[in-house]
């Protein structure tokens, strides 16, 4: 089936180009994002594919409606940037990729815990320099601290069960409390509790009304003095200000991003030679207890072979008439 990819970058290329051997649709991949402006671009096509910070609003919708467009195709699993409602009422189907490598993300996270704690990037460009002074390099052991997980579907039971290997105490909140992660040896608690007690904070749910802005001046307050926070989930979580205030209080010590609220101008892209404007993100980068990687949790090469065949299938059973079995509904 025709199909436009937008967004796309040379890992996206190389992995649905090997991975559509297999399914043989008729695949077309532009660099540019889809908005208003580039929406046009799908023309003669019936299905398009698109990441995370691709805008898919009602405007965005009605022109691929105009265009024919019957298929969004998400690479990714959050759907937050898809006017959901628009989409149904235009027939467009909506279908993601719903869990592609806890692994990868959960691994990631203990990635950014453990070198904010023991500065292991800090310590790499003193060597370099020829600096051994271990001044300012000095941690903490994992074993025994407490942890607090809010959100326990796949990524975070992974990562419960990674950290429950390093001798951490595990806490969690959810909405529901999954068997799976009972079994990993997670302790259900609420937020406020959850908050007091932990060492280490991470953030493992989706962005919904109820969780944007989750992490804010008032929850900050009823966390633990020194407490390290981590979000490797979507960057509207956080109120990125009142994150600020925090590591400037330092009642954050330690704050560790794979996302960011406000990253749609700036992940995915090479802007070195450009000056950055965003002066809330650039004041995040001032501070030494801050570690951010530009959403690069999801990239390895299992979840990119994943996310090229899951995404590839879901095009698949729309052109053959299939139950959508990862369509996501308003």
């Amino acid at each position: 089936m025709d199909t436009i990819f937008f967004n796309t970058k040379v890992y996206d290329q190389q992995f649905f180009t090997e991975c559509n051997k297999q399914y043989n649709h008729q695949i077309r991949f532009l660099e540019v994002p889809l908005n208003e402006g580039t929406a046009p671009l799908a023309k003669g096509s019936r299905a398009i594919c698109v990441f995370v910070n691709d805008v898919v609003n009602s405007t965005v919708l009605h022109q691929l409606a105009e265009e024919g467009i019957e298929l969004v195709a998400l690479r990714c699993a959050g759907f937050n940037n898809v006017d959901l409602k628009a989409a149904a009422e235009l027939g467009i189907k909506v279908v993601r990729v719903p869990a592609y490598s806890p692994y990868a993300v959960a691994e990631h996270t203990l990635a950014l815990i453990l070198t904010l704690n023991r500065k292991t990037h800090r310590a790499y460009n003193r060597v370099r320099e020829g600096n051994f002074a271990l001044n300012g390099l000095i941690g903490f052991d994992l074993h025994g601290r407490t942890v607090g997980l809010i959100g326990l579907g796949k990524i975070g039971v992974v990562t419960a069960r990674i950290l429950k290997g390093f001798g951490c105490k595990v806490l969690g909140f959810d909405i529901q409390q999954d068997r799976e992660a009972q079994e990993a040896g997670v302790e259900f608690t609420d937020l406020d509790t959850l908050y007091a007690a932990s060492d280490i904070i991470s953030l493992h749910c989706p962005l919904t009304p109820k969780t944007h802005h989750l992490i804010n001046e008032e929850s900050i307050g009823k966390m633990k003095d020194g407490v390290m926070l981590i979000n490797t989930s979507r960057g509207a979580i956080i109120d990125t200000k009142a994150v600020i205030k925090g590591l400037k209080s330092e009642k954050i010590s330690y704050l560790g991003l794979d996302v960011y609220e406000e990253e749609g101008d700036l992940f995915f892209e090479d802007l070195s030679n450009k000056v950055i404007k965003d002066d809330v993100f650039m004041r995040l980068l001032s501070f030494n207890n801050v570690l951010i990687t530009g959403h690069q949790a999801f990239l390895t090469r299992d979840a990119l072979q994943s996310i090229a065949r899951v995404t590839l299938q879901n095009i698949t059973d729309f052109e053959q008439g299939r139950a959508l079995v990862n369509q996501v509904l308003p």
